[in-house]
């Protein structure tokens, strides 16, 4: 998972770094209109513009970490071929039931006969656990309840610390929590039904700050939560877990 934390991590720093710019723009606006190297000036219809790219900078961060949080277990489902589907848990056994037999998806009778017979020769030569990935959904749907969803779908109660969860949960704006206004507002710019100004408008740098730091905190504990679900095995029936050396 320690590629999962070096993608977190480089992208809480581009998010850092945005809004130190947005910052030091906002601090030139109480002396009058911002002003480029050139002379030109920003407006306040720029600026609100660039005020609602944190949303998209947050949701980009929001879904890359779950995505390759959740790769990271199927990735361990399947390190080394070691696996077999009966050492898994049954939560993450019934996921992957789902993608081999591929219940999810509309099929021809005679594509669903083939699907359940490639399922059937897996079990009856006893092969490893290969070629999994799991269906996480669509695009455009990741918060914090969605989060904790998947994460019960693997096998595990996903906890953070309360101070965080409080956070998390806190309306931001329009009854929202944290998490659930950037995906909002998100994907409200993406299907066109407001547009980046109307976005970025009654909002400060300061409430972006907050906004981020609670999203930011949230996620940086969930990547953890699911490192130590890889990390301690608890994707296998407890009597396959490896011993700890």
């Amino acid at each position: 998972m320690e590629d999962v934390r070096q993608l977190f991590e480089d992208r809480r720093k581009e998010i850092d770094a945005y809004l130190d710019f947005l910052a030091d723009m906002e601090a030139s606006a109480r002396s009058g209109p911002p002003r480029l190297s050139g002379g030109a000036t920003i407006s306040v219809q720029q600026q609100r513009i660039l005020y609602s790219g944190v949303f998209l900078h947050l949701y980009n961060l929001v879904e890359a970490t779950v995505v390759r949080c959740v790769d990271g277990v199927t990735d361990a489902a399947i390190s080394q071929g070691k696996w077999l589907p009966s050492d898994l848990i049954l939560t993450l056994r019934r996921e992957w039931v789902r993608v081999m037999a591929r219940t999810h998806v509309e099929l021809t009778h005679e594509h669903r006969l083939d699907s359940a017979l490639a399922l059937c020769g897996h079990m009856v030569d006893s092969l490893a656990v290969n070629g999994f990935k799991m269906d996480k959904g669509g695009g455009g749907n990741w918060d914090d309840a969605a989060i904790e969803g998947i994460a019960a779908r693997l096998g595990f109660q996903l906890a953070v610390s309360k101070p965080v969860y409080s956070a998390i949960k806190r309306p931001f704006r329009d009854d929202k929590g944290a998490m659930e206004i950037v995906k909002s507002l998100r994907n409200s710019l993406a299907h066109g039904g407001i547009s980046f100004a109307e976005c970025g408008e009654n909002v400060t740098v300061s409430e972006l700050r907050d906004l981020s730091k609670r999203t930011i905190d949230y996620l940086f504990e969930v990547v953890e939560a699911f490192a130590l679900y890889v990390n301690q095995h608890e994707f296998l029936q407890e009597d396959r877990r490896p011993v700890p050396a």
